[in-house]
């Protein structure tokens, strides 16, 4: 008898089990807590920044916040600005797709027929990004597998494709696209408990189907049978189980309906996602994240803060015109208090089984895909970096010797013991990982 024949008998469609088969992925169960948790955050904010408003006059201990970093003065002592850090990938693509697609690859884009602010069109990077390389090494050991390995969320990003819009790659040719939606990503991460009832409904009734069929299978065929009445054992203990939600460290936060996906609402959708992003990590369904506001050249209208002019459109002019450069200063200080909500929030967060907060195990790093905007330069790429979990000796400004920013890729992946060589463009890796212990 084949399969199909079987699930007919059963009443089920051919689809029922094999959905149901793929249930057990949807339980993040508690891991014993041996080890320290590693996590990384990357957050991206677009059309680079005001060079002196944003990094501090000096380095070491000592550094003053100007204005855009201000709202990160009460994290100073876990913050560590990275300066004289350059993308020195070249290649096909204008700056802008290649300050975006090369940020977290390391390695040039393929040709292609995007055309940008050049003559020079391109595709996709030819390689992975750093935070699916670290993902997929935490994935290969079962001590830090988690249900999903590293997620991804969008605020404001455009729903088309193209190397302006997606900064996260699993390979060459391979661009991932974030959850630009709350609710799609609430979908993703808790539909379990919103269907909880309606599939506990059908579990007594599929496992009186599994026995009438039991005799009628040969006996190459039992071995799934048992597989799947184990499975549908295991899915009535956990759907059965008190409360709402089944093995997690925190509920899911509360998810106000209507809010729709509009410029105007940027405000509150980035807080949305902020807090299911957090959430996520307390719950350990992955140890990697990004968090992505608008794109590359994002045109986003920032209306709360009394701006209507679109932010690229902004960025690109001039220094003497004093209106831009304080409506760019304003801009970029939102960025940096979306930033401190995030920090703020894991700050105030236990660490699941163990000392401290969410934020002492976690690195948060702040980037953008061009060191300003209006000359477009891939020079002094912004990167700061918040939090624990690394090991690195926080509380400073340092400069980073004009160094290409494919050596700070290669630091993370050391700094979660994944000791590769090198990362992306193998020449731009020369002096190794940095020093930032």
């Amino acid at each position: 008898m084949t399969r199909r024949t079987a699930l007919m008998k059963l009443g089920l469609s051919g689809l029922s089990l094999p959905i149901l088969s793929q249930a057990s992925s949807l339980f993040g169960e508690p891991k014993s807590v041996t080890t320290p948790k590693q996590r990384l955050i990357i957050m991206f904010t677009p059309n680079g920044v005001i060079p002196d408003q944003f990094w501090p006059q000096n380095n070491g201990v000592d550094f003053e916040h100007k204005a855009i970093l201000k709202p990160l003065e009460p994290f100073h002592d876990k913050m560590l600005v990275l300066r004289d850090l350059h993308n020195k990938v070249r290649g096909d693509g204008d700056d802008h797709m290649r300050g975006m697609g090369c940020l977290l690859t390391g390695i040039e884009l393929f040709p292609g027929n995007v055309m940008g602010g050049s003559n020079t069109p391109a595709g996709w990077p030819r390689g992975i990004s750093i935070d699916r390389e670290i993902s997929h090494f935490l994935q290969s050991k079962n001590e830090t597998r988690t249900r999903f390995g590293a997620l991804h969320f969008g605020v404001g990003v455009l729903d088309r494709a193209d190397p302006w819009t997606r900064m996260s790659y699993d390979g060459p040719n391979q661009p991932v696209a974030p959850l630009t939606d709350p609710y799609e990503a609430y979908s993703k991460l808790y539909g379990n408990v919103r269907e909880k009832k309606r599939v506990r409904a059908v579990l007594d009734d599929l496992k009186s189907d599994l026995g009438k069929v039991a005799n009628m299978l040969p006996h190459s065929d039992r071995k799934l049978l048992i597989d799947h009445a184990k499975l549908v054992e295991r899915m009535d203990r956990e759907y059965s189980s008190e409360g709402s939600v089944a093995n997690l460290f925190s509920k899911p936060p509360e998810l106000p309906e209507g809010i729709g996906n509009l410029n105007d609402n940027l405000p509150r959708l980035g807080r949305l996602q902020i807090d299911l992003l957090v959430n996520s990590l307390v719950n350990d369904f992955a140890r990697i994240a990004t968090l992505q506001f608008t794109k590359s050249v994002g045109q986003a209208k920032m209306s709360w803060l009394d701006i209507e002019d679109r932010h690229h459109t902004l960025s690109h002019e001039p220094d003497k015109n004093r209106g831009a450069y304080e409506k760019l200063v304003r801009i970029n200080t939102w960025f940096a208090e979306e930033l401190a909500y995030l920090l703020k929030s894991l700050e105030a967060t236990p660490e699941p089984g163990r000392n401290g907060s969410m934020l002492d195990h976690t690195l948060v790093i702040w980037t953008n895909e061009l060191g300003k905007g209006n000359d477009h330069t891939l020079n002094n790429i912004p990167f700061v970096l918040i939090g624990g979990g690394l090991g690195y000796r926080m509380g400073r400004s340092m400069s980073c010797e004009n160094s290409a920013h494919n050596r700070l890729l290669l630091t993370l992946a050391h700094g979660f013991g994944h000791t590769i060589q090198t990362f992306g463009n193998p020449s731009l890796c020369q002096g190794g990982p940095l020093n930032l212990s």
